[in-house]
């Protein structure tokens, strides 16, 4: 299998730039799996595709602030951390650019010496190990001196924080948003749930390599980065139930479902669980749990794609993928979305 085999044409206009302001009036694209067939709805309708006792898995991971904007301490150089991973140490593993100035030992400062940032080590592909040295709690140093770690592809900056959440986010940890849950408002979830619709949370902390370009020709060689997730046991229940009772778990977003299809067992049932995963989803994959996908419009060549096209199929999705674009739907973080039934 080839990363080539994933790649299609996509203008760079429609690559959504700003979120639209009312959440739940992005398009929907509905794509039956085993037809290949679409249709063209508004997001708000998902709640014609879901049944009463159907599970909707959604991650309630919520994205720190980790991009900061500082100087080297001796010289003043300026310098840009984007924090990837906090270590058990309270450490942080986090890009550096330019990574020149970033040898180990060096000290940074941040909002003129709130936070100072040191080199301690050396991690994957280029990345430092960093030791932040404050006073007070860095929770809410990062909240006032951070800003959103937005993907290289969004230029225009981000008016409010809270677009780049979902509204029932809630632990904090993740380098960029679960986009696929950024559709939903609060009233969508309260009209779902009153259809007899569970809802069910569990937690994926998304790191940047989620949303990196394989750079191998053969599928098989690539290595996901690690991400670190949490499945309650309330959530675990739920989604039990859903199964046991014959109808669909259906997950908001490709971390949801990595998340729930790590936490498994063989015979797909669920119990409370956390820890780390790397599982890499591709054509050929078999879902022990998840039964259907919403989504967003991802990047060519991506296991984001991948991940997608192992549900419904390589043909089906790049098929999908050429009439969103002649559709100018909108695509990546802010853009429209998908529904895979």
């Amino acid at each position: 299998m080839k990363t080539s085999d994933f790649k299609f044409d996509l203008p760079h206009e429609l690559i959504a730039q700003v979120p639209i302001k009312d959440r739940s009036a992005s398009r929907l694209m509905v794509l039956d799996r085993e037809t290949g067939e679409v249709e063209h709805r508004i997001f708000r309708d998902i709640k014609e595709y879901l049944n009463p006792g159907d599970c909707l898995v959604l991650n309630d991971t919520r994205v720190i602030p980790a991009r900061l904007i500082g100087e080297k301490v001796d010289t003043g150089g300026k310098i840009e951390f984007l924090l990837l991973k906090r270590n058990e140490d309270d450490t942080w593993e986090s890009l550096v650019k330019p990574g020149k100035r970033a040898k180990i030992g060096t000290k940074f400062s941040f909002g003129e010496g709130k936070l100072i940032g040191e080199v301690v080590g050396m991690a994957e592909e280029g990345a430092r190990i960093i030791k932040f040295h404050y006073d007070g709690i860095f929770e809410e140093i990062l909240d006032e001196l951070g800003n959103m770690p937005l993907p290289p592809y969004i230029t225009e900056k981000l008016e409010e924080k809270e677009r780049y959440q979902t509204v029932y986010s809630k632990h904090e940890g993740s380098a960029a948003a679960p986009t696929a849950g950024l559709h939903f408002t609060n009233e969508l979830l309260d009209e779902i749930r009153a259809m007899g619709v569970e809802t069910a949370f569990v937690t994926l902390h998304v790191g940047l390599g989620t949303f990196r370009p394989v750079k191998v020709e053969n599928v098989l060689e690539h290595e996901m980065h690690s991400e670190f997730y949490m499945v309650t046991q309330e959530a675990a229940d739920k989604i039990n139930n859903a199964k046991k009772n014959g109808k669909r778990v259906i997950c908001v977003g490709t971390t949801s479902c990595r998340t729930i299809e790590s936490a498994a067992d063989e015979n797909g049932m669920m119990s409370e669980k956390s820890g780390w995963t790397n599982i890499f989803i591709y054509p050929g994959y078999k879902f022990k749990v998840l039964d259907n996908l919403i989504t967003n419009f991802h990047l060519p060549e991506s296991t984001l794609i991948m991940l997608v096209s192992a549900l419904a199929g390589k043909e089906n999705v790049l098929n999908a993928y050429e009439k969103a674009v002649e559709e100018k739907y909108r695509f990546f973080s802010f853009g429209d979305a998908m529904f895979i039934k």
